[in-house]
């Protein structure tokens, strides 16, 4: 303790003054990317063609290896946490494609899902962003929020306003992302407006399974269809399904983005509404959802009082074609189509390389009497759909859903299966701008199809 009387310090020699990291410099101390996942990167460069980032931008920092050398730079205190680092940050689409080609193991997941919400806590956004993320954070994980503009978005549908606006251009000059948000817009129709699901759907014959059903939030308003066809789907094949109306978003949405507080509410939720059911497992039919359905142990990591149940609840979930490709299928099947059908099945980011199912979908799709499964070129790449990634970084999902759809396209197939709502928007939307009439089924909306003897609509 320094006194009155004490000497004044005198500078030392600037060679024997260790550096101090200031805070604002770094990460903060709350679960930083760790330097030993950073240290595996042996920087071999093997993840950038897979990287739909790297691809679209072609710079060394918006790929996986420039963004581990930011990551171990200011870990290390080399750089600041700046401006321009977040915007290397935001361009990773969080595909995880980068996961799956590197030779090292390295967890890019890991370090990604560990910088989102130190941005989030560490860096201001503008007032153009912060209004844009408070719109879409507060609305889209929220059915009932999403029904109270359904009747409005309807009408704006109806009245042709929708094709005025996207013809005229203002949106777009006004408002890049919105515009984008805008094209995306799926059709209200009137199933919309309410969950069409019972609290318990009854097994068909002999009982296998009793199982619970994650609705999702965008999937549960616009995409009804595919939910009531995976329930058909899963009583058909001997399931008894819950469907607890107390569940809400899955989290991903928020998840993805570094969301952690509102991430980590929702799990909870989710975790509470299928906790006393009695279910042997948890299925689900979105692509992006399952992934973070399987990572509420480390969403929780921290709640003392969740940490275990999370692990529990995440152990217990499918995607629904892992489930019926586990458990096998039961129902007989009949073709959709009087002819061959050639279809081109789309992977989904997060369930090819977030949870590596590839095969299952394809050995589900195979069974259809008549289908014939064409592969796309550069199939691994990213449609830029990415949860908000096109809304928040629309000028590279832009390129990335054109070459998504012309690589379909190619394939010369009659029809495309894609498993994620997300994934389903986009690739429609370029569909559409190219001016290709290709129609999009999920995967399991085919196999009820073929379950009830019902011909396709093409």
């Amino acid at each position: 303790m320094q006194t009155a009387d004490s000497p004044t310090p005198q500078p030392a020699d600037s060679a024997q003054i260790p550096f101090v990291k200031l805070p604002e410099q770094g990460f903060d101390p709350k679960h930083p990317p760790e330097q030993g996942l950073i240290d595996a990167c042996v920087h071999c460069g093997f993840c950038l063609t897979t990287c739909p980032s790297y691809r679209v931008i072609g710079k060394e920092m918006d790929s996986p290896r420039g963004r581990i050398y930011l990551m171990d730079a200011i870990n290390k205190g080399e750089v600041p946490f700046s401006e321009t680092a977040v915007e290397h940050f935001d361009s990773c689409l969080g595909c995880l494609a980068c996961t799956t080609s590197c030779p090292s193991g390295v967890q890019y997941d890991q370090l990604i899902a560990a910088v989102r919400p130190q941005v989030k806590r560490n860096h201001p956004r503008s007032l153009p962003e912060k209004f844009l993320r408070t719109l879409i954070f507060q609305l889209f994980p929220y059915p009932d929020r999403i029904r109270l503009l359904l009747t409005p978005l309807g009408l704006y549908q109806k009245l042709g306003v929708s094709k005025l606006v996207q013809k005229s251009g203002l949106l777009q000059r006004f408002s890049p992302n919105l515009a984008a948000m805008e094209s995306l817009l799926p059709q209200v129709t009137a199933k919309s407006f309410q969950d069409n699901l019972p609290d318990v759907i009854p097994a068909q014959g002999h009982k296998r399974y009793r199982v619970g059903m994650v609705l999702g939030c965008v999937q549960r308003v616009f995409f009804s269809d595919v939910n009531e066809a995976t329930g058909r789907v899963l009583s058909a094949n001997g399931c008894e399904i819950v469907v607890p109306k107390s569940q809400g978003c899955c989290s991903a949405l928020p998840a993805h983005q570094g969301e952690e507080e509102q991430a980590q509410a929702l799990a909870r939720q989710m975790i509470d509404a299928f906790e006393d059911t009695d279910v042997d497992y948890v299925v689900i039919n979105a692509a992006g959802c399952g992934h973070t359905l399987k990572e509420y142990g480390h969403i929780l990591q921290d709640d003392d009082e969740y940490r275990d149940r999370a692990e529990a609840f995440s152990a217990s979930v499918r995607d629904v074609h892992e489930f019926l490709a586990e458990v096998g299928l039961t129902a007989e099947l009949h073709p959709i189509t009087d002819g061959p059908l050639p279809l081109v099945y789309q992977d989904a980011c997060h369930l090819l390389h977030g949870q590596q199912i590839s095969v299952q979908p394809r050995q589900v799709l195979k069974q259809i009497p008549h289908v014939q499964l064409r592969e796309p070129i550069d199939a691994a790449l990213c449609c830029g759909s990415a949860g908000v990634y096109n809304m928040l970084q629309p000028e590279v999902a832009e390129e990335l859903g054109q070459m998504k759809a012309q690589s379909l396209v190619n394939t010369g197939a009659k029809l495309v299966a894609s498993p994620n709502p997300g994934c389903s928007l986009q690739i429609l939307k370029h569909l559409e701008k190219r001016g290709d009439t290709l129609p999009l089924k999920h995967p399991i909306e085919l196999l009820d199809l073929s379950i009830r003897g019902e011909k396709l609509e093409l």
